[in-house]
């Protein structure tokens, strides 16, 4: 008898993605799982054959000769399941063997209980915009629960013993039913922990940890951004059964600053010139986060425009290119003029009644045309 296509029993196309075989596998799998079908052979059947077609196809090498050259290309390479506990011994991972396992706490101790881990903290760190800019070392101080050092974290009192829980068997799981499946959760008795306190420790009252004030040297890298968060791995809280610590997350905020407003990897800085720098152009200095620079207005320079200092900017927090520095300018009026001032403006003024610039000329003209069409 000829073997069934495993593309065809787990109903996927032969160009299907890791991802979608996957996700095809576990429909099956729930719907073909022994507990889900107590004394239904075929249904037993279907579920080892679900496996075995995953087993091939998730896998990037015996795929490719499958694909070549069909069952021929695998005899001998994939494995011959005998029973559901063999497929949870080969996919144990997939079954509930971590966070990203397919199917958690299903099914009821297949996969076996795991060791939480400890929970994630949160730290804020606030910078100048030329910290960010330049990457700093800061010291954060925040707290966390750490494990109990008086009762090493088993929450009973030194010297005390302490209870198997009734509620889950000292398990630490029960099993609920949910329609034809059953679930395996949580003991709420004893909150996983499988044991009960009888004599709570003294110091943490039973809890097993208890939380300390923490400083922690963290490197910020250049380029970070208003909001951005800096992971420090295993620097969160202590597991309560001996799992991994969580992580602690360094929020940053970038103070606003004076002259600079940020814009991605940009930096805006907005600069008021003279009327005469923007009409005979000039060569001025400019602030950077590096130091004052020199930039050249070019003569005939409108309020508004903007110049660029190519790599004056922020860097890339990634390594990418560096921002750039953007000098808008904006004429600025004098509020106050000097006697001297005042004449050569006057002078210039009825230069321009004569020698009309051609910008003014035409908006003049527009101007005319208007109100003469809305006299007719």
């Amino acid at each position: 008898m000829s073997k069934r296509d495993y593309y065809e029993v787990l109903g996927v196309e032969r160009d299907s993605s890791e991802r979608d075989i996957a996700k095809a596998y576990r429909k099956l799998a729930v719907k073909f799982h022994p507990d889900s079908n107590p004394g239904d052979e075929e249904a037993s059947q279907s579920f080892k054959l679900a496996a075995e077609a995953y087993e091939v196809l998730s896998d990037q090498d015996k795929r490719s000769r499958y694909d070549r050259f069909g069952h021929a290309g695998v005899d001998g390479q994939s494995n011959q399941f005998g029973s559901a506990e063999d497929i949870f011994a080969a996919f144990g991972e997939i079954f509930g063997g971590g966070s990203g396992g397919m199917f958690g706490d299903l099914f009821g101790g297949r996969g076996g209980r795991r060791n939480r881990r400890g929970g994630d903290v949160r730290a804020d760190v606030t910078l100048t915009l030329e910290e960010a800019a330049r990457g700093v070392n800061k010291t954060l101080k925040f707290e966390r629960r750490t494990n109990c050092l008086t009762c090493e974290g088993s929450g009973s009192r030194p010297g005390s013993e302490v209870a198997s829980c009734q509620q889950c068997g000292g398990r630490g799981q029960v099993l609920q039913s949910a329609g034809i499946l059953r679930v395996q959760t949580t003991c709420p008795v004893c909150r996983g922990a499988g044991k009960i306190i009888v004599h709570p420790c003294d110091d943490c009252r039973g809890q097993g940890q208890i939380s300390k004030p923490v400083e922690l040297d963290v490197s910020i890298p250049a380029g970070v951004d208003d909001g951005m968060r800096v992971r420090l791995a295993g620097e969160g809280e202590a597991s309560p059964d001996g799992g991994p610590n969580g992580d602690c997350y360094a929020f940053i905020s970038v103070r606003r600053h004076k002259l600079f407003h940020r814009d991605g990897s940009n930096l805006i800085l907005q600069l008021p010139i003279s009327y005469t720098q923007a009409a005979l152009g000039a060569e001025i200095e400019v602030p950077t986060l590096d130091g004052p620079d020199k930039l050249t207005i070019a003569r005939g320079t409108q309020s508004g425009e903007v110049f660029k200092m190519r790599g004056r900017g922020m860097p890339n927090p990634q390594g990418g290119r560096t921002g750039d520095l953007l000098v808008q300018t904006y004429i600025e009026t004098p509020k106050k003029i000097s006697p001297e001032q005042e004449e050569l403006l006057r002078k210039l003024a009825e230069l321009e009644k004569t020698e009309v610039l051609p910008e003014r000329k035409n908006f003049l003209t527009r101007l005319t045309e208007y109100f003469a069409a809305s006299e007719q």
